[in-house]
């Protein structure tokens, strides 16, 4: 199967999966929960719940068993990007082609279904898989998941990236914003997938360890992206992190530095699938995709 088919067929299942552990439209409050399904079904690229899938995989599991799981990770991201996009923090009125979710309904209930999606983030981790079997691996799930997005993680990541806002080029603090704001829910994706292949502890320590440097990789990517993508192919307004000076790869390092050290990290990484498992070429061909995305 080919790189397109297999994202396709992957992307197909999330979609599925999200549809079903998601309010129906037209129940209560049905405007909320049309709101929550115009952000998720919005066309993004599912990378995190894939990764999950690819992850478990890797790691000798059975992927059925991480893609409910996998799915919260789309509704945690999901809320992450509605509250990003508001007024307060980045003001950005496109995401994905469409009108934010604050700008399509209002800001009272786009801050109200981001709440509502980390919540059914949290109600999906604790159900699925389903079983006495699994209940261990629920709550080993619902932990790892809550500290990556927390304070120490996704959100605090956040809030250093506001705080440093218009502050001076500072490499090491621009790695540690990145590694907690987008990396640790990648690293998240990653080691929930290789918890529900039911590998050792230490097992999943290396595939957390993995997914963190792969979420710098994005990051890096993203910011490239920033600088020379338009809004026809990114489906958001570019060029705002430069205009609200936000610490960026080529911020901070220059354009051509910032894509050599994708490139770099990259290959690296590429080395590292192959050592953490024999059954790495989805991983693999998971960093190209990251590395050479024009969206």
């Amino acid at each position: 199967m080919s790189w397109d088919d297999l994202l396709a067929r992957e992307r197909r299942l999330v979609d599925e999966a999200l549809d079903r552990v998601l309010p129906p439209e037209n129940d209560w409050p049905q405007r909320l929960h049309k709101a929550m399904r115009y952000a998720v079904f919005g066309g993004g690229k599912r990378v995190r719940p894939i990764l999950a899938r690819m992850a478990c995989r890797a790691a000798g599991g059975d992927a059925e068993l991480a893609l409910e799981p996998a799915c919260a990770l789309e509704l945690v991201h999901t809320y992450s990007l509605i509250h990003d996009d508001l007024p307060a923090l980045d003001d950005d009125t496109l995401r994905r082609g469409r009108a934010t979710v604050h700008v399509a309904f209002d800001e009272a209930l786009a801050i109200l279904a981001g709440d509502a999606l980390l919540t059914e983030a949290f109600a999906v981790l604790g159900r699925a898989p389903a079983g006495d079997a699994h209940a261990a691996q629920r709550a080993e799930a619902c932990r790892l998941v809550a500290e990556a997005i927390g304070s120490r993680g996704m959100v605090g990541g956040q809030v250093e990236d506001m705080e440093a806002t218009a502050g001076p080029a500072d490499a090491e603090r621009l790695e540690r914003i990145h590694r907690a704001k987008t990396g640790a829910l990648i690293a998240a994706a990653v080691e929930l997938g290789a918890l529900y292949a039911g590998v050792t502890v230490a097992q999943r320590g290396e595939f957390a360890c993995f997914g963190r440097s792969l979420g710098l990789l994005f990051q890096i990517a993203d910011d490239i992206l920033d600088v020379t993508g338009s809004a026809a192919s990114l489906g958001k307004s570019p060029g705002k992190d430069a205009a609200s000076g936000k610490l960026t790869y080529p911020g901070v390092f220059g354009l051509d530095i910032a894509r050599r050290e994708l490139a770099a990290l990259a290959d690296a990484l590429c080395s590292e699938a192959t050592v953490l498992t024999a059954s790495g070429d989805e991983l693999v061909a998971m960093i190209r995709y990251v590395a050479g995305r024009d969206r």
